[in-house]
């Protein structure tokens, strides 16, 4: 469902002609105005994950098809900035919830990230609604004022949201007992 970014050519131009459609292109952090722009951009991505700047990754359907990226940007301090971004044909389909579980195990269980924000534009119902239905993300704009005010120094631009190690944990252990319970009661 995961794997970490190439820079291979079909792989590279599937993901920038889904990038590129109108309903996903206004939320893209990083945006390619070409196909020669991407790759340079995608190859910029794998040299700071290199350095441990950030952490990219393409998200797979169910044939290792590539279909989206997910990322944590601005790696400091144990924290980042979370983004993600699907093509068009995969929304509401349930690849989002699951490509961010994956990578937040990741993050989380084989990295020294704490914590992961999210900032989401004040008119991105979509992205909102999305993040706002998963139940270890917290809505921070009033706990986590400093940051609030980074992302929307003179106009509330964004929403932040936040997730931390804790909670995640505490989520994950309790699905993992939930699914360990009905394999045996199905056993």
């Amino acid at each position: 469902m995961l794997k970490k970014r190439e820079l291979n050519g079909h792989e590279c131009q599937v993901l920038y002609e889904l990038m590129t459609h109108p309903d996903v292109f206004p939320f893209v952090r990083q945006k390619a105005y070409s196909f020669e722009e991407f790759l340079f951009t995608t190859k910029q991505t794998i040299e700071a994950e290199e350095r441990g700047e950030l952490y990219s990754r393409t998200i797979l359907d169910e044939w290792e098809n590539p279909i989206g990226t997910i990322n944590l940007f601005d790696v400091s301090y144990g924290a980042g900035f979370l983004g993600t971004w699907m093509g068009k044909p995969y929304h509401g389909k349930g690849y989002n919830s699951l490509a961010k579980e994956l990578f937040l195990q990741e993050l989380f269980f084989e990295n020294e990230i704490e914590t992961v924000y999210m900032r989401i534009k004040t008119e991105n119902n979509r992205s909102r609604k999305a993040a706002e239905k998963l139940p270890y993300v917290l809505k921070a704009n009033e706990t986590k004022p400093f940051v609030f005010q980074q992302l929307n120094p003179r106009y509330h631009l964004y929403d932040l949201y936040e997730i931390p190690r804790d909670l995640f944990t505490m989520y994950y252990i309790r699905e993992t007992e939930t699914k360990t319970s009905l394999q045996q009661l199905e056993a």
